[in-house]
């Protein structure tokens, strides 16, 4: 499970790019009760969604020229610069960076081989979220790829992850978590890309997992707010009700009611 003592390769960060900040806050506040805390004059729009004081992601515009609005998923880096060396000889692409974020951390945006969009985050000041697992935050990872073997090569490569291929229904899932953390330290899951998605011409992408006290509710919510359902949900057993939405800009992201949710 995700926690908040960040191994390397674990998800330490997370945020939102959206064409309307205000609009996103306006939802995700709404359908979360996170509360928006600016990270000041310099930080050209970006700031802080937070929950009982806590912050749980964060929000900016939009930077790259023809990006979506869309969630990206940090994992921690001891060594951004040795990372991006790490990306490029593995077949994925720096989109940008690395570069230092004041005394916050080094960063840097990538590529993988399959398509996906992901970055990495080197603590200084700021080590990582301060929440995750409890209801209205980050609970778990996942990315769905069109090439899930070319996939669990690159990031076992670049970020050292253990990998451990589990059935889950008529497919197989990745299981992945840091190495050396044991299956109780899993953070997230690689599965293949639905055909459905690629037949719209979806790509590969990083799905965050939202932890909730009633997906049924919160779905129902999240439409009255403007956002569409694109997954129903499902109930699986050991692992609870999940479903996966977008918000009115489009940003894709998953809730659930896990069977052992800190509700």
């Amino acid at each position: 499970m995700l926690t908040t003592t960040y191994v390397p390769g674990a998800p330490n960060w997370l945020d939102l790019g959206s064409p309307d900040t205000d609009g996103a806050q306006a939802f995700y506040g709404t359908l979360f009760g996170w509360t928006f805390s600016s990270a000041g004059p310099d930080s050209g729009g970006y700031g802080f969604f937070q929950l009982d004081g806590r912050t749980v992601a964060a929000l900016g515009p939009l930077t790259e020229e023809g990006a979506a609005s869309a969630w990206t998923l940090y994992f921690k880096s001891e060594d951004t610069d040795r990372t991006c060396e790490l990306v490029q000889q593995a077949g994925g692409a720096v989109r940008f960076g690395p570069f230092d974020v004041f005394t916050d951390g080094r960063m840097a945006g990538f590529t993988d081989p399959t398509g996906a969009r992901f970055a990495v985050w080197q603590p200084g000041e700021t080590v990582g979220l301060d929440a995750v697992t409890a209801v209205g935050t980050l609970c778990w990872t996942e990315l769905h790829t069109s090439d899930p073997k070319a996939a669990k090569a690159f990031y076992t490569t670049v970020l050292h992850w253990m990998a451990q291929d589990v059935p889950f229904g008529d497919f197989t899932y990745t299981v992945v978590s840091p190495t050396g953390g044991g299956t109780d330290a899993s953070q997230g899951g690689i599965a293949r890309l639905l055909p459905e998605d690629k037949a719209a011409g979806g790509v590969s992408y990083w799905l965050p997992y939202f932890e909730v006290a009633d997906v049924d509710a919160t779905l129902a919510r999240a439409q009255e707010l403007g956002g569409s359902v694109r997954g129903a949900p499902v109930d699986e057993p050991g692992v609870g009700r999940f479903a996966q939405l977008a918000d009115p800009h489009g940003a894709v992201f998953s809730i659930i009611k896990g069977t052992t949710a800190d509700a």
